[in-house]
């Protein structure tokens, strides 16, 4: 559900949850309502949020209780804290509806689409939430590489636009001037291979599918054991981030700009498939592909998936 505003700017629009009329109470204070817009922002836990707010951390936890039975707040994780077990919490949508009759059908204003499970936590609840990383157009790394494949990434952001109801502030650094607290505190979409993208030298061990650097970094499969070494072969990989056990990554590679541009052009064209995982594996969301040459113009236009 989404609540939207029409606007001469545009149309603009939250995710929202649906609450009862009986559970109205628990936003009527105006403590709940700066508790809400907190986490709103970012997880906190009921103690961090009394520091911030210069209350008894009762009443926070009061609140915390309320928001949470009408399913306005939710614990998004649990760590430990000087002996005792820390709770953190976070808005489970950033808007809330009460509907007092049913929905009826209208025109159709614009198209929201559902966000897809392969692509979260990267995109959630329509709003980007991940760093992209391009590998820098001047020379750098030990082969003084230049990247181009910058420049077909701007197919692959175009692609995750239509899953975005939010225009994100700008999320994309060169593989030379991230540093490494971000690729800690964020989720990463990593494009490129290691010999034009430094971040991807430093996560192409921890991938189940990798750039061999003794097969002249052609792709090698871990799970069926084969080498793909065309420079038209590229992968696409999502996993865990080896920078942070509770952050997520996407890698879109190849060997050459060529491979980068075959696994973004499977991306945009075969994304059913790329999401059910590797034919060895379907719990890893691992594939290889290769580029095509439909109209043979030089540039590819089409991908197969090898596996």
């Amino acid at each position: 559900m989404f609540a939207v505003e029409k606007r001469k700017e545009g149309v603009f629009s939250l995710p929202a949850c649906e609450i009862n009329a009986k559970d109205a109470k628990s936003v009527s204070s105006e403590l709940a309502v700066r508790i809400i817009k907190l986490l709103a922002e970012k997880p906190m836990y009921p103690i961090e949020l009394a520091k911030e707010l210069k209350v008894h951390e009762q009443k926070v936890y009061y609140h915390i209780r309320n928001l949470e039975k009408a399913g306005i707040v939710k614990v998004v994780k649990e760590e430990g804290r000087q002996g005792a077990v820390a709770r953190y919490y976070s808005v489970d949508k950033p808007a809330v509806v009460i509907k007092f009759k049913e929905l009826e059908p209208t025109q159709k204003i614009f198209q929201l689409k559902s966000d897809s499970d392969f692509l979260s936590p990267l995109i959630r609840d329509g709003k980007l939430d991940a760093l992209i990383i391009v590998g820098s157009p001047d020379p750098h790394g030990p082969e003084k590489a230049r990247s181009r494949d910058g420049y077909y990434g701007m197919d692959l952001a175009l692609f995750l636009g239509t899953f975005l109801n939010y225009v994100p502030q700008l999320y994309v650094k060169l593989d030379t001037e991230v540093r490494e607290e971000e690729l800690k505190r964020n989720n990463l979409i990593v494009i490129g291979g290691p010999i034009v993208n430094r971040v991807m030298g430093e996560i192409n061990s921890k991938l189940p599918i990798r750039f061999d650097r003794d097969e002249h970094w052609a792709i090698k499969s871990t799970l069926s054991n084969t080498v793909y070494p065309t420079d038209e072969a590229g992968l696409i990989v999502k996993a865990k981030s080896p920078f942070n056990s509770e952050k997520s990554m996407l890698v879109v590679a190849g060997k050459r700009y060529s491979g980068t541009r075959a696994a973004i052009v499977a991306f945009l064209k075969h994304f059913k498939e790329i999401q059910s995982g590797n034919i060895r594996n379907k719990k890893i969301m691992a594939k290889v592909v290769e580029g095509i040459d439909l109209d043979s113009d030089g540039i590819i236009d089409d991908a197969e998936i090898r596996e």
